[in-house]
This record gives structure tokens, sequence and C-alpha cells, in this order.
């Protein structure tokens, strides 16, 4: 299993959102790019949000992102505002492994397939969650679209995965929705399409995932936290403290 620890950006800040509500927000007080060299002695993989990004409809902090992956190196995949093709090469060009797309799964389909068929394995679909619907514009808009329909409808792309988050849950630290996801992976398991949870998680989360993959042979086991920094349960679980939070 691939525990995948994300940097959520706003205003130039590493921050958490609960539940995907902009006015919840904790704000740390760590610089982002010090947090990702942190991470890259236990971690092979980090996920980099660009919150303002993902509200204005275009990429925000480039040179932030950038900086964080010039300090991590490979394996770093990057969402927010990315919108067009121009956008993902942009991204890429700054040594990205994977790029993000959401409200463009909904709102620009032929984007997506045109994106996963150019640079196959390195276009991942976040697909997020209120109350079984597909939320896009930041998570501040909700679509007519059902999660189940937009999943199989991707799955047969070359994706590099599927993220799914039940935004109810984000940032709460009660886990991702495994069963949830365990019946997503279930429905793309024919087109070993990787499927990863999103949420803050525990080591207790983990193994019954990890559990869920050994028993049902449908999961890819890869998970992602959405809380990479100070008090956050898998901080714990690597024996680290990265930072407190800042004075607001």
């Amino acid at each position: 299993m691939i525990v995948i620890p994300a940097i959520d950006l706003l205003n130039g800040k590493a921050v958490r959102l609960r539940q995907g509500d902009y006015d919840q927000v904790t704000h740390y007080d760590r610089d982002p790019a010090e947090i990702a060299t942190r991470w890259r002695a236990l971690v092979s993989r980090l996920h980099v949000v660009d919150l303002e990004g993902a509200r204005a409809g275009q990429t925000v902090q480039r040179e932030l992102v950038a900086r964080i992956v010039a300090a991590f190196g490979p394996g770093v995949q990057v969402g927010g505002g990315i919108r067009d093709l121009a956008a993902i090469e942009a991204t890429l060009s700054l040594g990205v492994e994977r790029v993000v797309l959401g409200t463009a799964a909904i709102k620009d389909p032929a984007l997506v397939r045109t994106a996963a068929s150019r640079w196959p394995g390195r276009v991942v679909v976040a697909v997020d969650a209120k109350d079984g619907w597909v939320a896009t514009e930041g998570w501040e808009e909700t679509s007519d679209r059902r999660v189940e329909d937009l999943v199989a409808e991707l799955s047969a792309l070359p994706l590099g995965g599927l993220l799914y988050t039940d935004i109810a849950r984000d940032g709460t630290e009660v886990g991702p929705n495994v069963e949830a996801t365990a019946r997503l992976a279930a429905s793309t398991a024919s087109f070993w399409t990787p499927m990863m949870p999103s949420t803050s998680t525990s080591p207790r989360l983990l193994a019954r995932w990890a559990w869920m993959k050994v028993t049902s042979g449908r999961t890819d086991g890869m998970a992602a936290s959405s809380s990479p920094v100070n008090g956050s349960m898998i901080e714990r679980m690597f024996g680290l403290t990265f930072a407190s939070p800042a004075p607001r």
C-alpha cells in the first residue's frame, strides 16, 4: 500500500480545510517546501493542491508548487485550477509526475480524454463527492452527475488513477469512506484503474484498507491523506511533527 501525504496550499501557506469549507481553515507556519523536504525521506509520492487555483479556475501558486517539486523530487502529483491542455503541459514542465483534474472531468470531459491519451498514466482524476454527487469548482458547486456514473465513464481511460474524496469526511480525521471507495474500485477492476481514497487517516483505518485489498482483491491499496502537517494522525505514524498552527 502506498501512503500519499498531501499539502494543500492557500495564500502561500500549508493549510487544512474542514469538509472543504474555506471558512474553516487551519493555517500552518512551516514553509510548504520544507514540509516536502521532510516527507522526501519517508514516502515516494506527494499530493499537492492549489486551493486558490481550484476556486479561480486557473493555476495561482505555480512558483510555490515549483519549489515544492524541487524540494521533494520525483513523485509529486498536483491539482487545483488545471483546466486546459496548456495548463497541464505547464504543470508537467515543472517536473510534476502527475496532474490531477477535477472540475474538468465534469465540464470538459473531452479534455480528460485527450490528456489521458497524450500523457498515459500521468493524469489523475479527482472524484469529489457530496452526498453521492460530484462536486466541482473547488468543492463550492455540486454537479448533476452521480459519482458512480462518472467513475464508470472514466474507468476505461489510460489514467494514472482516480482520487476519491468523501467531502463530508475531509479534514475531520475520521478516515476515508472505505466502503464507498471499495465499491468504486470494484466497478473499475476490469480496467486496472488505480483507486485512491483521500482524507485524513489513522493506522487503524490504513490497516482496514489493506485488509479490504487482501480479502476483496479489488482495490489497489493506495491511500492519500489530506492533512500532512501538525497534529495529523499520519504524522504520528511516522513519529514526526512538522509545524504548529499559525495564529490567525
